[in-house]
């Protein structure tokens, strides 16, 4: 199974895929998943669980939350997330038994990612290695490194907004369970420069409006 582990719905309100229309292009790009992870609501994750059936795509609900100390990423969850303190984040993942995740831990150009990522291995159970929107595939080689230097588990995920971003990274599995396990295959390639200026400004159109 091919599963695009980071994408975004209107939902997340930086976003422009609408659930039916994400899940349709995921069918239509190979892959058999999508977690879906929001910033800071599963509304759009639970409505892409009910569609998923139909369009033959499964279906991980997530969040990305966005704690006091920075962003992390919450897989196999089922509840909206009650606070943005990290250590209370962290328990409400792990009392769903879902899985905590560090999105784009090295990427230079993220405001919003997590600080003070060594002193906080104990509460992390995976690290995004494979983000297509970092700038720099520097980035993404580093939080390899850390993950294997750390023994973590890890993630990949286009961190898609945007329906050409749809399966541009993600990770290969034999069931969705092994996302748990850690029994992942990593793919994936970074957006280009030119491709990030591109998106930056049509975010920026968009805020215009």
């Amino acid at each position: 199974m091919r599963i695009d582990l980071h994408v975004h719905t209107v939902y997340s309100g930086d976003a422009a895929l609408k659930p039916e229309e994400l899940l349709k292009l995921a069918h239509s790009r190979n892959l058999q998943g999508l977690a879906v992870t929001d910033h800071n609501t599963i509304k759009g994750a639970l409505e892409c669980l009910k569609l998923g059936i139909e369009q033959e795509v499964v279906v991980i609900p997530g969040v990305e939350v966005r704690t006091d100390r920075g962003e992390v990423i919450g897989y196999f969850i089922q509840e909206e997330p009650r606070s943005r303190e990290f250590f209370e984040v962290v328990d409400f993942i792990r009392e769903q038994g879902g899985m905590v995740a560090v999105p784009h831990p090295f990427d230079p150009f993220r405001v919003y990612r997590l600080r003070g990522l060594d002193e906080l291995l104990e509460y992390v159970d995976a690290v995004e290695v494979m983000n297509a929107r970092c700038t720099m595939n520097s980035s993404n080689l580093s939080a390899m490194k850390f993950a294997l230097e750390h023994e973590l588990k890890v993630t990949a995920g286009s961190d898609a907004h945007y329906p050409e971003e749809v399966g541009r990274a993600g990770v290969v599995v034999d069931e969705p369970e092994d996302v748990m396990r850690g029994r992942v295959e990593v793919f994936g390639t970074p957006q280009g420069v030119v491709e990030q200026l591109r998106r930056r400004l049509r975010a920026f159109g968009r805020m215009l409006k």
